[in-house]
Parts: structure tokens; sequence; C-alpha cells
């Protein structure tokens, strides 16, 4: 492998450039011109280690970030990937990737030109989760282009030693959830649960006393709500397309014990409840999946304005009446009250579950994703009345 000075005239003027001059693992000669010696140098050096170990891809063995994205797409696709997982993986490659990088080859990527690459997307406006979520699509798609022999390094991996600071920069900006503006106070799911009625008040109950996942209520079945143990299993899910399929980790398939407002409430909704094929508690009319969007906007919504947890718009009505909206819009601000339920003292209306038994019930793959997401909410032990207490038991 050598590196040497190129001359040449184009009409009159000179030009020079540095040349590696190398020969690929499959005895392919090769060459790659750089304006700078310096950089002919590096390509050397890595290019080197690289042939000598199998792994060099030469930039005209290789391909575009956007062939490599439809690459990583048919390859997720064919793997059996969930539809929305899918989906989601197209949307950052069409909307983030590819109008920014995709007509780099995978060989030009770099990780300047990825840092490039995360200051454009943040001027652009995207948020610092988007950012991350779109670094971790990019790293996918490179592994995908590896194992294809389309690229020798995935950059992202020598970016990860920066990880986990993105990660905490981003918890800074999201901040705790916080009770009475992420999750519903004792007295505002007093008031939905009184306010709630027909078809949506079973579904809501459920939701706010088994904390299950919005996809995890829509896809419920019958055969999993053993009504004489009280017991709610979760088995399977509703994607966002309505399709069925597994929970969303090994995790997600679990048992819920099932207060009596939610056995009571089931018990009347089953003799209701509209039959379908697919068997499922809290169908639409029809008996299929509801969707997300007519649970929010015909069952949740409704019924927190009727129940007064509501917020003015700054619009009104033809009658001159102020219009109201929901204070919390998702479903998931129900699953964040069973979460702080299930961890408040007795005496403040919870039950005190410990950590891991709260990981079980929500079903989360590990008990670090709880305590990041609701840590704060666990008792300290160093309140007044437990340090008064310890205070007097040491000195009497």
């Amino acid at each position: 492998m050598s590196v040497r000075k190129r001359t040449w005239s184009t009409k009159g003027a000179e030009r020079s450039a540095w040349v590696v001059d190398y020969v690929d693992s499959a005895g392919k000669r090769r060459l790659k011109s750089f304006k700078l010696k310096k950089d002919a140098d590096r390509f050397s050096a890595t290019a080197s280690v690289e042939v000598r170990e199998g792994t060099h891809v030469a930039d005209s063995a290789s391909v575009t970030v956007a062939v490599a994205g439809d690459l990583w797409i048919a390859t997720a696709e064919a793997n059996g990937l969930e539809r929305t997982t899918v989906a989601n993986y197209r949307s950052h490659v069409d909307l983030h990737i590819v109008p920014f990088i995709g007509t780099m080859k995978l060989t030009a990527l770099t990780v300047p030109a990825l840092r490039a690459f995360e200051d454009q997307l943040r001027r652009e406006g995207r948020s610092v989760l988007t950012v991350r979520k779109v670094v971790v699509s990019v790293g996918s798609l490179l592994a995908d282009a590896q194992e294809r022999g389309l690229v020798a390094r995935n950059v992202v991996r020598d970016m990860r030693g920066r990880r986990s600071s993105d990660r905490r920069q981003e918890q800074r900006q999201k901040g705790r959830l916080k009770i009475g503006l992420d999750i519903p106070t004792r007295e505002e799911i007093k008031a939905v649960v009184g306010a709630a009625e027909g078809r949506w008040r079973p579904l809501l109950l459920t939701a706010i006393f088994c904390g299950l996942r919005p996809s995890e209520l829509r896809g419920l079945r019958w055969q999993d709500v053993d009504l004489q143990k009280s017991e709610i299993r979760v088995h399977q899910r509703a994607d966002r397309f309505n399709a069925i399929g597994k929970p969303k980790s090994i995790s997600g398939e679990r048992s819920i014990p099932a207060p009596p407002i939610v056995v009571n409430i089931l018990r009347e909704w089953r003799l209701a409840c509209p039959k379908g094929k697919l068997d499922l508690v809290f169908p639409n009319g029809a008996g299929n999946v509801e969707s997300l969007k007519n649970i929010a906007t015909r069952g949740l919504h409704p019924t927190m304005i009727r129940a007064g947890v509501a917020v003015e718009t700054g619009k009104v009505d033809a009658e001159g009446k102020a219009i109201l909206a929901a204070r919390y819009t998702g479903m998931h601000c129900l699953r964040h009250f069973n979460a702080s339920w299930l961890i408040n003292r007795k005496e403040d209306g919870g039950l005190a579950l410990p950590p891991k038994v709260v990981q079980e019930r929500l079903g989360h793959s590990t008990i670090t994703m709880t305590m990041d997401t609701y840590g704060h909410l666990f008792p300290r032990g160093d309140d007044a009345d437990e340090l008064a207490a310890a205070e007097l038991a040491l000195l009497g």
C-alpha cells in the first residue's frame, strides 16, 4: 500500500492530489484520492488493517445511505418485526435520514460526519429524543450493511462512549413525571371514576386500577380475564394499525390482580359487550379492535370534562360559553396514576408495593426502567415522621 502525490494539468492550470494505491482483500487494485496528505495517510493506516482483517470495503463496492436504508427495512420485514416497528424505522429513514445524508456513501460516514448530521437535525427542530432515536436507527442500518459486506465500520458504535451523557441530558429536558401535570391526582381520579359511564366505564376503570398499556387494553381477550380469581392475564396487544401481536417484551406477559370494583364492572360489562371473533373485552361496536383515537376522544376526554378535570381552551361556543378540554390528553396518564397508586404509602391511599413488584405489575423489561420513570415517587424513609420515630428509638 503506497501513498504518492499525483500532479496533472487542466486547461493550463496545474493540479495535484495525494493518492493511496493499494490492493483490497479480493486482490483488486484500488486508487483513492485525497486533497491533503494527512487524510491519505490516515486512510492508508486504516485500510491496511481492514484489508489484513478482510473487512475493508472500497467506495465503489459500497452503497448510499438511502439504499442501505431500504435494505435495512427489507431485513426488518423479513424478520417478521411488528408492523408498528417497521413503520417507525421507515419514518426515521424517510423523514430524518435520507433528506440529510441519503446520498452519502456508507464509506464516507465518519464520526465527524455523524456529529454534523446530529447538529443539522437539531437545527431543523428535531427534539433531543428524536435525534437520539434516529442515530440509533443509523447504527442499526450500518450493522445490517456490515453483515452484507457494504461497509467496514459502524461509526455509531464509535460514539457509544457519550451515549450515557446524551441520555442524562434527555432526562434533564424531559424532567420527572409530576402529580397534577403528568399524573392525575387522587381527587381527579375519584372524579373520573364517578363520571365514567356507558361502554367506556369498564375500560377506564381497568386502566386506572390495573395499569395496562392502551395497546394491552385494546388487545385484551375475555379468555384472559378470570373473574373468579380476580385476575387479568396479559398475553397480547393491539398495535396502532389494530393488528394483534405479542406484548412489547417477555416481561409484558404477566398476571395482574383486579380489585373488586374492576371485577364487578367487568362482570356486568360481559353481558353487554359486543361479540366478535377476536373475543375482545373492549372492542368497537362490530366486535373488532377499537382505535386508540376513539378511546381518547370519545371515552377519556369527555369523561374528564364531565368530571371537571379540564382546562379552558381560550375559545367559546355559539352561546358564548368557554370550551373546555381534558387536562390529560393521553390514556397513558391512567397508567402513570396506577404506578403511583402501587407505590404510595398505605396511609396515603396507596398499596406501598416494593419496586420489583411494581416492575412486574407494569410489565417493564427491567427494574431500571421502573426506577428511572417512577423512582422519585417511592417514599424515601427519611421524611419528618420517620426521622422523629428514628430519633425516639435511638435516644429514648
